[in-house]
């Protein structure tokens, strides 16, 4: 693994805010307080009461999923690609603004340095290798006699984040535009390798009924509309707007303008998912708390571990938070889609891959302050 000293090297033909990696060298001190919630800022909301509104959001979509009649069959009442339309929209304008600020035009600087290729690597090992086999070995730990809870768990293990990923590496103060990378990169793997680690983990290993296939269509279609519809979106924008008026006008307020969106759609997207699982998660409590008690385990070891060892390698702040939230977040919209189609809508398998954004929503959030406290307390830089 590299070691500190091999962080990427500026080359004086290139100007250090154009390249994502060395600004890592160039900017590396841990984020101030206030620094990961600029879109509360612009919304005029306090950045201390960020945590509130989330839970906030999280108890009105419980509320209205337990007592409004008829919610879950409304929000549910249209699909795209697996998943339900105001998700979709919530998933959509959430990414969007996050995408829009990442500097395509200089990404391929960043392709040209040996030490982002050593990072990319170590992140495909642990998203790819050590998160799913983790995963797996929790769900048969704590779930040995719950056959369908635990091959939904399975799948959200498999299912490698490519969206709420860019709101907590954000909301922590990391690497954005390297977090646009590797969620490009998962995304491309996520095509090829999804189907077929389903299948062994579920039918060589959990001896499910042979007919247990995955439609490799729906990997590729989540995939394409969830990364492929706002990163489309935010190029075009930013080719557009750059080209048509000038690039201080577009980061200076382009940027910032749309920048609350972010948090809206995430808002947004918590009340519908709470909205539409609330009944369940009421009436099916036993089963609710056995799914979200190895994935706060997951989530937690995963962080910390990935957190520790690319401290350890001398990644710097930004890029070992990002790493770690990468490595710690699931694509929950594609597991929800599989396991729906798959087993049915009522099924074990959507329950407890409907269970995993709404277990992953606090403990990620605890884990942007817990990092974001530990970088501050310890001086972390690069």
């Amino acid at each position: 693994m590299a070691p500190a000293k091999d962080k990427v090297q500026h080359h004086s033909t290139e100007d250090p805010e154009s390249c994502t990696p060395c600004k890592e060298n160039s900017n590396d001190d841990p984020p101030d307080n206030d620094q990961p919630s600029s879109a509360f800022r612009q919304l005029r909301l306090p950045d201390k009461f960020l945590a509130l509104w989330i839970f906030l959001a999280m108890a009105i979509g419980i509320i209205l999923g337990s007592f409004v009649p008829d919610t879950r069959e409304a929000l549910e009442r249209g699909k795209f690609v697996g998943v339900s339309i105001p998700i979709a929209v919530g998933m959509l304008v959430m990414m969007y603004p996050i995408l829009c600020n990442v500097r395509y035009e200089t990404l391929h600087r960043s392709f040209r340095q040996k030490a982002l290729w050593v990072q990319v690597g170590f992140s495909v090992v642990v998203n790819w290798i050590i998160a799913p086999f983790f995963m797996l070995a929790l769900a048969w730990a704590f779930l040995p006699d719950e056959r369908g809870l635990r091959e939904g768990l399975i799948l959200v293990g498999i299912a490698r984040c490519i969206a709420m990923v860019l709101v907590w590496t954000g909301l922590a103060g990391g690497d954005n535009e390297y977090c646009a990378i590797l969620v490009a990169i998962n995304s491309i793997l996520q095509m090829v390798l999804f189907a077929p680690l389903a299948i062994f983990f579920v039918r060589v290993i959990g001896g499910a009924d042979s007919g247990f296939n995955i439609d490799y269509s729906l990997v590729a279609k989540s995939v394409g509309v969830f990364l492929g519809i706002p990163l489309g979106a935010a190029i075009v924008t930013r080719v557009t707007l750059i080209f048509l008026i000038n690039k201080e006008w577009y980061e200076k307020k382009f940027v910032q303008w749309i920048g609350p969106l972010s948090l809206i759609g995430l808002l947004f997207t918590i009340i519908v998912l709470f909205a539409s699982q609330g009944r369940r998660v009421v009436h099916q409590i036993v089963s609710v708390l056995r799914v979200a008690a190895p994935l706060v385990v997951y989530f937690a070891v995963i962080f910390l571990i990935t957190l520790l060892v690319t401290h350890w390698c001398g990644f710097g702040y930004r890029l070992s938070c990002t790493q770690s939230f990468t490595a710690a977040s699931n694509n929950f919209e594609l597991a929800i889609a599989v396991a729906i189609a798959t087993f049915g809508v009522d099924s074990d398998q959507a329950l407890a891959a409907t269970v995993g954004p709404l277990v992953e929503v606090p403990v990620l959030l605890g884990l942007v302050y817990a990092v974001k406290w530990v970088a501050k307390r310890n001086k972390w830089a690069a």
